[in-house]
């Protein structure tokens, strides 16, 4: 079983931080707390930009922990299930009953967090943290046994062509259905074993599908507006619309391309939501290099990809003024020990320690 971190300002999961290495300083603007190590005075660079939005997530913990569901998306392949559970991990350690859903079929999450695979059940990883694996489509039909009551009633309605092309052709049906679970089980209608969660995180879909996923409660609210499925895209429609009961967290690498999608969700959740996501994760920087191996002819890859890693950050910060948390590039392999540096670093990116 995975053991959630501990506070900020305590020894984090699997090892402690040196007093240099938490980068603190005392009065003034907070530095980025991040893989760069740097601290100074204010100037106008490109690092400072980025120090400025860091400031802006100080209080950031505190407001995720109050949130009822989180939805944690980015382009496929930055490390978005690392990035979930790690911050699942950290909530709970806040005192947060959290629970992690996850819709893909490869069940990332119970890996990372050395547990068994859900297979649609409720596993416990650690102290206040859950994990559960949904398959869209059982919800739906779930849904149909739960409102038609009489079982030879409700097996011919699953078993008819309709409702297979209903439940397969509708769009936005099946993420109605995810968010709709997350709803009810923050509202307290949840198993025994899990009767009601503080927070429930959704490790959701690439960024290509995210606003797709986020956006689908008020498509179906507006294309069925009555019956227990219009009411229930209604209820969820109203849910991400408030911004003290939901929010997102995008998750990058500083590279061209996992940028650029980052940039596109943000503007479309703007244009299509009304609303910006609380976080922007940028995972995966290259530290840069000491400087008595600059001119080290082997290390030339390494300081290539920290340039374009710088590149791309100072983009980052020229198009998106909100809160940001700049995580190192660990060389650990995904599991549990990844999970407790990655949420090392976040813990300070966001709390400013």
């Amino acid at each position: 079983m995975f053991s959630a971190i501990p506070s900020p300002g305590a020894c984090y999961a699997l090892r402690c931080p040196s007093p240099e290495s938490t980068g603190g300083s005392r009065g003034g603007r907070p530095p980025v707390i991040g893989p760069t190590g740097r601290t100074g005075p204010p100037n106008l660079d490109a690092h400072d930009r980025r120090a400025e939005r860091t400031a802006t997530s100080l209080g950031l913990l505190s407001r995720l922990a109050q949130l009822q569901v989180l939805v944690v998306t980015g382009k496929g392949g930055v490390g978005k299930s690392t990035v979930t559970a790690a911050l699942g991990a950290l909530l709970a350690n806040r005192g947060r009953t959290v629970l992690l859903l996850e819709v893909d079929p490869r069940e990332n999450l119970h890996q990372l967090l050395d547990t068994p695979p859900s297979g649609g059940e409720i596993v416990e990883a650690a102290p206040r943290l859950f994990l559960q694996h949904l398959e869209p489509r059982g919800l739906l039909d779930d849904l149909v046994r739960e409102k038609l009551k009489l079982g030879p009633l409700a097996r011919k309605v699953l078993a008819s062509p309709v409702h297979l092309h209903f439940t397969e052709g509708a769009p936005g049906l099946k993420q109605t259905a995810v968010f709709g679970r997350a709803l009810r089980l923050v509202e307290g209608h949840g198993p025994r074993q899990l009767r009601r969660p503080d927070v429930v995180i959704l490790d959701a879909p690439a960024s290509g599908h995210g606003i797709a996923w986020m956006a689908a409660p008020q498509l179906v609210s507006e294309v069925i507006a009555s019956g227990p499925i219009g009411m229930m895209a209604s209820e969820i429609a109203d849910l991400i619309a408030d911004r003290a009961r939901f929010g997102a967290v995008i998750v990058t690498t500083a590279e061209e391309m996992p940028v650029q999608e980052s940039l596109e969700l943000i503007a479309a959740m703007d244009a299509r939501l009304g609303r910006e996501p609380e976080l922007v994760v940028v995972n995966a920087i290259y530290p840069p290099l000491p400087a008595r191996a600059a001119r080290d002819e082997s290390l030339r890859l390494w300081a290539k990809r920290r340039a374009a890693n710088e590149h791309e950050l100072a983009r980052l910060a020229e198009h998106w003024a909100g809160a940001t948390a700049e995580l190192p590039l660990e060389p650990v392999d995904a599991g549990p020990t990844l999970i407790g540096l990655v949420g090392e670093h976040l813990a300070r990116a966001v709390t400013g320690r």
